[in-house]
């Protein structure tokens, strides 16, 4: 199952792991299709469209899937009482984990930190 969304999904825990083993810089938003959830997913295709953030993979994960649960059952989640869940992963690891509503502000300061060329 995947999102309804113009990015590219991550539909399950084995495709997280390959992705996060094989690029350097993800950024995952593990979401529904809702309020809190889509101005996120807008963020990232903007940015990703703008060609300034080439180094970062961009993804879409169900929330509801059991699949999500990969996302769900972080350490770095737990705390997580709103949605989209969001991951950025670094060389194959947590580099940061944030919850609910982003502007692409949030996002850029984020991924400017946390994924430095």
């Amino acid at each position: 199952m995947t999102l309804p969304t113009n990015l590219k999904h991550v539909a399950t825990g084995s495709e997280l792991t390959e992705l996060i083993n094989q690029e350097e810089n993800v950024m995952v938003c593990c979401g529904r299709m809702g309020p809190m959830c889509i101005p996120v997913y807008g963020s990232m295709k903007t940015m990703e469209d703008s060609g300034d953030y080439d180094h970062v993979a961009f993804r879409d994960m169900m929330f509801d899937s059991p699949e999500a649960a990969i996302i769900r059952n972080l350490p770095e989640c737990r705390n997580f009482m709103g949605l989209p869940f969001v991951v950025y992963f670094k060389g194959g690891k947590v580099a940061k984990a944030v919850s609910s509503i982003q502007s692409m502000d949030m996002i850029k300061s984020v991924i400017d930190v946390e994924f430095a060329k």
